[in-house]
This record gives C-alpha cells, structure tokens and sequence, in this order.
C-alpha cells in the first residue's frame, strides 16, 4: 500500500470506531482479517495514524476545527508526522485509493491552525470530565502532563541478572538502540517508534526467548527496589493492568 492509501483506511477506522463505538483494537483487527493484501508495515502505518489521532483527538480537533475520522488523521499527518498541506495534496495525486482531495478549509486548519485561545485540557488532549481531577493532582503542571501521556510510550524491559547482564543484553538487541535507564540499574528502554515506523516486538528475539529479559515499566522496576524484598519474603503484585499504572 501507498501512503495515501494507508491514510485513507485509517480514516476508514477511526469513522468505524466513532459511529460504532467500537475499542480501537478490535476496529484495527477487522479490517487486517478483511484486507489480507495488506502487509505488515501497512498494518504498522494505519495503526499508528489511528492511535495517534485517538492519543491527540482534543488538539487536534481543535486545530482542524472538526473531531470527525477525516479530520484527525489528516491531522496527525502535519501536526505529528511533519507532512503539509502541500505534501499531502502531491501524495493524493499520485494514488487512486487516495482520500478525497484537500478542501480549502483543510488547507487552511492545516496550515494556520493552533492551540491559541484552547482550554487547558484541549491543550493537554486530557479528557474534559478529567481536567478538575488532572488539575488538583498535578497543579501548574497538568497540561504537560497531559502532553506527555499523550505521546508514544517507550518499551521498558528489566534484564534477569540471573541470565545475563546489561552488556550482554544490549549487544543482543543493538538493532533496537535500547538505553540504560536512568533510575532503574537493571532496566534498557528503547525509544517509541516515530511515524510510520514499526513498534519493536521483543517476543520473537533470542534474548527475550531465552528470558534475558522481561517486559517491565521504569516505575514498576523501581518499586520493586524499593520494597527490597529478601529471600523467603512474599510479594503481591498488585497491579492495575492493561496499562493502568501509567494511564
């Protein structure tokens, strides 16, 4: 698939997931099972312009002054991917499964739109019903909160010390670029994909088959030090799941 043709089955998805309040996975999952012609990286691509629509809906809309499927992913193609109005018409020109072609009103959100004059929690992509409770948690600082919560998770792994070693490990999954992490002594992170790039899968690497390692949040491995649990001790992980800790 072209690029444009990516867009406008993501466009496709995200109408889907409005009109027929459907989670967003299940949506992406649909429409891979009924378009098989669709490779791996198109999977990739259309994924991440649906999440980074659902992840920026309230900026967005704002910006392009409409929350309709159209409109987001148009959205996330200049205000995220650092495509233009300009760009956008010469990918359309070039593919017949294109969307339809820029209005002048796009063109001009696209290229003028802004935050100026925005509530905080539009600023913030904070859902509204949650701005009071956002605001008494983090003060003065909710909007970026809510900015960085917003973005692209990284991929936090713990490295079983009993197995190998932080060297060891990020010679095996040099190809990911992962970092030491800056709290937690036995943690790599490897950066959020950008665009659109490929989130990294560590299940079908040696490191992780051999359990070098095991997908674990900063936070998480940081608590964990903190209970300084010792042989014989029980531990209850009580956790939120699904992402619960962070979101």
């Amino acid at each position: 698939m072209k690029p444009a043709g990516r867009l406008q089955a993501a466009i496709e998805i995200l109408a889907e997931i409005k009109t027929r309040h459907r989670p967003a996975s299940q949506a992406l999952s649909d429409w891979g099972r009924g378009h098989r012609f669709a490779g791996s990286g198109d999977r990739a691509a259309i994924g991440n312009i649906v999440y980074d629509a659902l992840r920026h809906r309230a900026s967005i809309a704002w910006r392009m002054g409409s929350a309709e499927a159209r409109a987001l992913a148009l959205g996330v193609m200049v205000f995220h991917w650092d495509e233009s109005a300009e760009s956008l018409g010469e990918m359309f020109a070039r593919d017949p499964h294109a969307p339809e072609t820029l209005s002048e009103e796009e063109v001009k959100a696209l290229e003028t739109g802004t935050l100026e004059g925005a509530p905080g929690w539009v600023q913030g992509d904070i859902p509204e019903w949650l701005e009071e409770a956002f605001e008494g948690n983090f003060s003065e600082d909710y909007i970026a909160e809510g900015q960085a919560l917003a973005l692209r998770p990284p991929t936090d792994f713990r490295i079983n010390t009993l197995k190998a070693d932080r060297g060891k490990v990020m010679k095996a999954l040099k190809r990911f670029n992962p970092e030491p992490m800056e709290l937690s002594p036995n943690g790599l992170r490897i950066a959020p994909s950008k665009g659109p790039a490929r989130t990294p899968n560590l299940q079908p690497e040696a490191a992780y088959q051999k359990g070098w390692v095991e997908v674990q949040d900063q936070g998480s491995q940081v608590c964990s030090l903190l209970v300084y649990a010792r042989p014989g001790e029980q531990v209850l992980d009580y956790c939120a799941g699904a992402g619960g800790k962070t979101l």
